[in-house]
């Protein structure tokens, strides 16, 4: 089979192309990419930076899965604090998507956290914000009758009352249990228990949503990549183009754009149609990569410009250096997860050791 995919790989060589030497590239950077100097902010400010992560192990009967967040603040100093747990999942098609739910809670609360326990002036989120809220309701199973009939103030009061007390780890399992919210099947390996808990999960991560967004002069959010077009409209991303056809310092046009109409929100679905975000393309440091900026409010270039030199005056090699510091310790690696399994005693066979006999 390999000989005859590499015969292909030849005779196929060059097919997926590049952008034409016949494109007209200067006048597609007109008016939408200056070069410039970025220069550092003077300003006194304190600022923090979040990411979060994890990982899984497949056994035959289970998954091993450790989900993370970290932030790290400075304010002169470098601090941190975390939030993180271990669960075991059993095997639904929709695991990536939980994790990364369980995930994005995480980071929400370490924000949360930094930003009213350490009163920093501004949060940098590894990510996008306005992608999370496109994209806020769940997509891997399908929402379970009885939670569609709760789906009401009742429970978002009950959401608000126990994370205005408890403002780290998951709270809605306790929620789930004590309103008796899932009805189970009678097959005894149905997988319904994840499907409430996909979009208890997303409820309680709009919420944090939207609580952050309260504060929403104090966030910053960057991406590496971005699958965005909309500067460009070309059918590759514009931070690709960007990072292919520009090299200097510089920053882009500056858009605004609202969460879609269609996007839909079980709660504070006005609050979030309202938003205006302010999105935007920079390079920080002559040929390394472009970032991608959201700002959730309006922002002139004036206010565009002052929080680009405050992100640089903290920034390595192109890149915010506690963005990238919060990256590097909240990573779970493979050998995290055995050290994991070894201290928490769990052995089972994996499916990978059942084909090695």
């Amino acid at each position: 089979m390999l000989n005859s995919l590499y015969e292909k790989a030849i005779a196929k060589r060059g097919f997926i192309q590049d952008i034409g030497s016949e494109t007209d590239v200067e006048s597609q950077l007109e008016y939408k990419w200056f070069n410039r100097d970025i220069g550092e902010s003077s300003d006194d400010f304190s600022i923090a930076a979040g990411d979060g992560s994890f990982n899984k192990k497949k056994f035959l009967t289970t998954n091993f899965c450790a989900v993370g967040a970290e932030s790290i603040i400075y304010d002169g100093e470098i601090k941190k604090i975390d939030d993180s747990d271990i669960f075991d999942i059993s095997h639904i098609s929709f695991l990536d998507e939980l994790l990364g739910s369980y995930m994005a809670i995480y980071e929400l609360k370490c924000a949360l956290r930094a930003i009213k326990d350490y009163d920093v002036d501004y949060y940098m989120f590894d990510g996008s914000i306005l992608g999370d809220l496109q994209n806020a309701f769940p997509r891997g199973a399908k929402l379970p009758d009885k939670l569609r009939e709760n789906m009401d103030d009742s429970l978002l009061n009950e959401f608000e009352r126990r994370l205005n007390q408890r403002h780290f780890g998951l709270v809605f399992p306790d929620i789930r249990d004590s309103l008796k919210l899932v009805e189970m099947p009678k097959r005894e390996n149905s997988n319904k228990i994840e499907e409430y808990n996909l979009h208890l999960a997303a409820v309680e991560k709009i919420i944090l949503l939207k609580e952050l967004l309260t504060y929403k002069g104090k966030m910053i959010s960057i991406s590496k990549t971005s699958s965005d077009n909309e500067l460009f409209k070309w059918n590759i991303p514009d931070i690709s183009f960007l990072d292919k056809f520009t090299k200097k310092q510089g920053i882009s046009k500056i858009e605004y754009r609202r969460v879609f109409k269609k996007a839909p929100f079980p709660f504070y679905n006005d609050f979030f149609k309202q938003l205006k975000f302010t999105v935007f393309y920079v390079r920080l440091q002559d040929n390394k990569n472009v970032l991608k900026v959201e700002l959730p409010y309006k922002a002139s270039k004036k206010e565009v410009f002052e929080i680009v030199k405050k992100i640089n005056v903290l920034s390595v090699q192109g890149y915010p250096y506690l963005l990238n510091k919060a990256h590097n310790d909240v990573v779970i690696t493979d050998r995290n997860m055995k050290e994991l399994m070894k201290i928490a005693k769990i052995y089972e066979t994996t499916n990978r050791e059942v084909m090695s006999w």
